[in-house]
């Protein structure tokens, strides 16, 4: 298994896109894994999800399971698949059932506040 590390982040963390907050967590999840950048992944119930439309894209993590992704639904444009969940996490990484994480990017901004 790959090293990774789940942990509860600190502070509140949030998300903006198309000049709206889409999600705002002290309960946020900060997962690290090898050498990549840590992701936040925050839990749905403090995520909009209004903003957000299930897409039919998936992809598959050998350490975390299959993911499902989002697209952001902004007033002026559609961020696709700009956020991703794990419905059904492999039990080592548990925790993140129930979270969605996002990219960032000029359009998404995940920042502590």
């Amino acid at each position: 298994m790959a090293n990774i590390r789940i942990r509860k982040a600190d502070g509140v963390w949030t998300v903006r896109a198309g000049g709206a907050v889409l999600a705002e967590s002290k309960n946020a999840l900060e997962l690290s894994e090898g050498d990549y950048p840590a992701v936040i992944y925050f839990p749905q119930d403090d995520i909009a999800m209004a903003f957000l439309d299930e897409s039919d894209h998936s992809s598959h993590c050998p350490h975390k399971g299959d993911a499902s992704y989002y697209s952001i639904i902004t007033k002026s444009q559609t961020l696709k698949n700009a956020a991703w969940s794990y419905e059904n996490p492999n039990d080592e990484v548990s925790r993140i059932k129930g979270h969605l994480a996002f990219y960032t990017s000029d359009t998404v901004a995940v920042e502590q506040i």
